[in-house]
């Protein structure tokens, strides 16, 4: 399968994404990093949204790995891709109970067949480590 015409523009990061009325695609809750209360967190949902330029008949997926890049943390089902001449498509991939065991920078890879296209780093850290936790308890104090 031959990437050469396959040019990945955009990923973004999402808690959810709609299709609305007149093909208008909604994107909700974007993030680049992850900030919790209390890890190990278990994402309920969220969605990787690749945005690809080209022509031709191709597969992609998205996978992310531990900070050490030795395990395979989630994988999207292969999805395939067909574009005419000049083409552009959305891809989403879905993610449901995703857990992030502890804090540290994950890696978020694109593939187009077998090659990886794209890697960024998804920064996972609790409020803790964050050095927040005073700022959290002061607002937790007024609340209370």
């Amino acid at each position: 399968m031959d990437n050469g015409n396959l040019r990945l523009i955009y990923t973004l990061l999402c808690d959810d994404v709609r299709l609305e009325m007149g093909n208008k695609v909604s994107l909700m809750g974007v993030f680049q990093n992850i900030m919790v209360e209390k890890l190990p967190v278990s994402l309920i949902k969220f969605a990787v949204v690749n945005h690809w330029r080209g022509e031709g008949n191709h597969s992609t997926e998205v996978r992310i790995l531990s900070p050490d890049r030795s395990n395979l943390v989630v994988t999207s089902q292969p999805t395939r891709l067909e574009l005419s001449p000049g083409g552009f498509t959305d891809n989403v991939s879905f993610f449901v109970n995703v857990v992030f065991p502890s804090a540290g920078t994950y890696w978020v890879q694109t593939l187009a067949g077998t090659e990886v296209v794209e890697e960024f780093p998804l920064i996972v850290t609790d409020v803790n480590s964050a050095g927040e936790e005073g700022a959290t308890e002061e607002i937790s104090d007024r609340i209370n």
